[in-house]
C-alpha cells in the first residue's frame, strides 16, 4: 500500500527570470502564485489546480548537457491543456519549436527558455 497520496508540485531550474516568465505566463498562460515564501535565490511558483510548478533560479547542475532533441525521451513536465488548437497557435507565435507525440496522442513537447521539456496534452486522462 502506498503512502503517496499525490503529486505536490514540480520544479524546474531556471537561469533568467524574465525569459522564463515571459514563456510560462506570456505563451502557456500561467499565473503568479502568492504563496511562494522568501527564499535566499529567485523564483516564482504557478499552481495548476492542487498542483504547483515551481520556477527554481539557481546554479543548473545539468548546464552544457545534451539534451535529446525530443521531450518525451527527456525527463519533462507534462500538463492537460483545455484548447490545444489554441495553444499550437501561442507556440508558433511566440517561435517556439514543438514535436508531437510519437504514441499518437494529441499532445506535443516543446522546450522553456532553458530547454528544459514540457508536454502540453490536449485531452483529459
Amino acid at each position: 500500500m502506498s503512502l503517496i497520496t499525490r503529486l505536490h508540485h514540480a520544479s524546474v531550474i531556471i537561469s533568467e527570470m524574465q525569459p522564463a516568465r515571459n514563456f510560462y505566463e506570456g505563451v502557456l498562460g500561467l499565473t503568479p502564485s502568492d504563496k511562494r515564501p522568501v527564499l535566499p535565490y529567485g523564483g516564482v511558483w504557478y499552481e495548476i489546480g492542487a498542483n504547483q510548478i515551481h520556477l527554481l533560479q539557481v546554479p543548473n547542475p545539468d548546464a552544457g548537457s545534451k539534451r535529446p532533441e525530443h521531450g518525451g525521451v527527456d525527463r519533462h513536465v507534462a500538463l492537460v491543456v483545455d484548447d490545444f488548437d489554441q495553444l499550437m497557435e501561442r507556440l508558433d507565435k511566440a517561435g517556439v519549436p514543438y514535436s508531437v507525440s510519437k504514441s499518437g496522442r494529441r499532445a506535443l513537447f516543446c522546450r522553456d527558455p532553458d530547454g528544459n521539456a514540457v508536454e502540453l496534452i490536449g485531452f483529459d486522462i
